[in-house]
């Protein structure tokens, strides 16, 4: 399945999405991954009812989204909600 995600061309396939990108439609999960450090690639909007968050997959990138879910991920309280608004404004924005 190739599909074309928002700003960006098309990709070669999705299994090579996977490699590259870690996806998810969770906002706060999201927050947490810029909050962490990482980079938010690009927002799939092609589901007019939810948005994908893609990041570039990179080393803890699965350790950090692990240890949100388990609550054990800790980041600063203003940072995740500093990142939080913005990742509402990209998403309102666009």
């Amino acid at each position: 399945m190739t599909r074309k995600l928002q700003g960006q061309a098309d990709t070669q396939s999705s299994a090579e999405d996977y490699r590259n990108y870690l996806y998810t439609f969770d906002l706060g999960a999201a927050a947490a991954l810029v909050s962490a450090g990482f980079q938010l690639a690009l927002l799939d909007k092609t589901n007019p009812r939810k948005v994908q968050f893609a990041f570039l997959r990179e080393a803890g990138i699965e350790k950090v989204v692990d240890d949100y879910w388990a609550n054990r991920l800790e980041v600063k309280a203003r940072l995740f909600f500093d990142n939080l608004k913005m990742l509402k404004n990209r998403l309102y924005s666009e």
